[in-house]
């Protein structure tokens, strides 16, 4: 069986982190190794995890230099074939989703999988606010403002190995510039699971302002350009609007 690591990155996640460790614990597939690194925590995330924490492959509690870094250091000391990053605001949507990225991965014999998410209200999860339904992937849709998303993508160990980990150089935008350079530069095969792999509470810090879209859009930019490549005269105009769609 091939492995699967699991890494949950948090910092003071008291309020979500019990229903992401669950959700990982509830999985049907046996072959996982689940990682947490938190950012030296100072409210109750350390003693919830600690509930766990029989069934935790590994637990770092150390001070970062943010959410990149944390998950880079996870990956670092993941041993499993297949990597996954499940942030602390996340679940899986049912406890099949390991068992049926492995045997797509399996199937098709690609480097990469992801699936659709859905963005669910903080406190009642069974509200759903937005659906992303990302579709298959095609050659060059990134040069029409695509992006899977991230909490779905599931990645082959080697693909860390080959090109790299996540650019820490970028603050928001370190997610998109990995799959640009696994997918669109170096060409990594991929599949499509059509159908929610993942739910993600909407809450916090917010990404819609006209400033974050600007400083997104700014980082959006950096990353095409730090790998050599060149975005296409309305990639990063198409980018946030495609994700209009989300909303109906």
């Amino acid at each position: 069986m091939l492995k699967v690591s699991i890494i949950t990155v948090c910092y003071n996640s008291s309020e979500t982190i019990e229903s992401t460790i669950q959700s990982v614990l509830e999985q049907d597939y046996q072959n996982i190794e689940y990682i947490i690194v938190d950012g030296k925590s100072t409210d109750t995330t350390l003693q919830i995890i600690d509930k766990y924490k029989p069934e935790i492959t590994k637990i770092i509690s150390e001070k970062d230099d943010g959410i990149y870094y944390a998950i880079n250091k996870g990956i670092g000391i993941a041993t499993g074939d297949i990597i996954a990053v499940l942030h602390a605001d996340d679940f899986y949507s049912n406890p099949q989703v390991i068992s049926k990225v492995v045997k797509k991965i399996e199937e098709e014999n690609a480097d990469t999988i992801y699936g659709d998410l859905q963005y669910v209200d903080r406190e009642d999860t069974s509200f759903v606010k937005r659906n992303w339904k990302s579709g298959e992937y095609k050659d060059g849709l990134f040069l029409k403002g695509w992006m899977p998303p991230h909490p779905t993508f599931f990645v082959r160990k080697t693909c860390y190995e080959k090109y790299g980990k996540f650019n820490t150089i970028l603050r928001s935008a370190a997610d998109y510039e990995l799959m640009l350079r696994f997918l669109h530069k170096y060409k990594c095969s991929t599949s499509y699971i059509p159908e929610v792999l993942v739910k993600m509470r909407i809450g916090g810090k917010s990404n819609v302002s006209l400033l974050n879209r600007i400083k997104a859009n700014r980082e959006d930019k950096k990353a095409w350009f730090m790998n050599g490549l060149k975005p296409g005269i309305f990639t990063l105009f198409l980018k946030p609007l495609s994700k209009l769609r989300q909303f109906f």
